[in-house]
């Protein structure tokens, strides 16, 4: 029982990282849940690992839109890891990347694995679809 319990906390966490931080975009919320230790092992090449570097690709990456919703499609929980499957949509309506507006939908398609210490992101990897989400805005912005 105790487990199944601390398996539903972690995922309540990363629910809320997702509800609260992405979708809202709460930067007074970021820090709360990201252990001072935290690890990106994902992050950009031109990133910082740790906490300062995910808010900052969260940052270049989702300012740009606008009505950012998170969908979550499957969230997955073992030991002290959360696998969550999700969709994040919103509007293209500022400079992406260097891409100027084109004021359409966009569908971000995340694979996200947290490990939770504490109640807390310690780690962190993902795959998504920002490259293909990219090229479709570029070549929309180069047709305008």
């Amino acid at each position: 029982m105790e487990e199944n319990e601390s398996l539903m906390r972690n995922k309540a966490v990363v629910l809320h990282f997702n509800k609260n931080i992405i979708e809202k975009g709460d930067e007074q919320a970021f820090r709360e849940p990201m252990a001072p230790d935290f690890v990106n092992r994902t992050a950009p090449p031109d990133t910082s690992a740790g906490p300062d570097g995910m808010l900052f690709t969260l940052n270049r990456v989702l300012r740009p839109l606008k009505d950012i919703t998170v969908e979550i499609q499957d969230q997955v929980a073992e030991g002290d890891r959360i696998t969550t499957r999700k969709t994040i949509h919103g509007t293209h309506r500022g400079e992406l990347l260097g891409i100027p507006p084109t004021n359409r939908r966009v569908d971000i398609e995340v694979i996200d694995i947290v490990r939770v210490k504490d109640g807390r992101y310690a780690e962190h990897w993902g795959v998504n679809t920002l490259p293909s989400v990219r090229a479709q805005l570029r070549q929309a912005a180069d047709g305008q």
